[in-house]
């Protein structure tokens, strides 16, 4: 493989996971809106919100590229904890989302005190602990915006703990993640990887030779 193309096809990853990160961003803040009442609860909204997850997971690959020549151990970890949990959480929106909308209050308690709750602490948990890993190697090893980073864990704390926040809270939190997303995402798209001129030497002997 050519070193054009290991640059290349990071670079055009990386600008498919951008959208995906202002995808996540726009749903985030739908959700909030919904929540809050400011748009009504339809179809098309409850469809929408696990969405934000998916594409998070996007925002998350498309991050650890950027920072993957810097990143050790705990990169890896963090990045692989933070997929693992956003795709759990795709799940768990569902569940919110599709199904208990349309379950009787006492069957909805019921669930909550089984296994179902058990899963939902679980996924919540890695969440919150893969996002404390992912950015604490993203505070460390890149030039990601420090502001960028706190207000992403800041905004995870309370959807990963929804259960111990008041409803405004957890509204704070998806926009403050949202607002995080957008600005990383912004970050992001200005560190793409490029071609450094040892490697572009390396690609083009003959015409470097002709150069000098």
């Amino acid at each position: 493989m050519s070193s054009n193309f290991q640059v290349l096809l990071p670079a055009a990853l990386i600008k498919v996971f951008a959208v995906a990160g202002f995808l996540s961003a726009t749903i985030l803040v739908l959700n909030a809106a919904k929540r809050s009442g400011i748009i009504p609860t339809t179809p098309f909204t409850q469809l929408a919100a696990p969405v934000a997850q998916l594409a998070a997971i996007g925002l998350v690959i498309g991050i650890y590229l950027v920072i993957s020549p810097k990143a050790d151990i705990l990169g890896i970890v963090g990045a692989t904890l933070s997929v693992a949990a956003l795709a759990g959480l795709v799940g768990v929106e569902f569940v919110l989302n599709l199904v208990f909308p349309y379950l009787d209050q006492d069957i909805i308690a019921v669930l909550r005190q089984g296994p179902l709750a058990i899963a939902l602490t679980a996924v919540s948990l890695l969440f919150l602990v893969g996002t404390v890993i992912f950015m604490l190697t993203l505070w460390r090893t890149s030039t990601a915006p420090r502001g960028a980073i706190l207000l992403y864990t800041a905004g995870t704390i309370p959807i990963a703990l929804r259960a111990l926040f008041p409803e405004t809270v957890l509204q704070i939190g998806l926009i403050a993640l949202a607002a995080a997303i957008s600005w990383l995402t912004i970050w992001m798209l200005r560190n793409i990887p490029k071609e450094t001129e040892s490697e572009a030497a390396e690609r083009n002997p003959v015409a470097d030779a002709n150069a000098s």
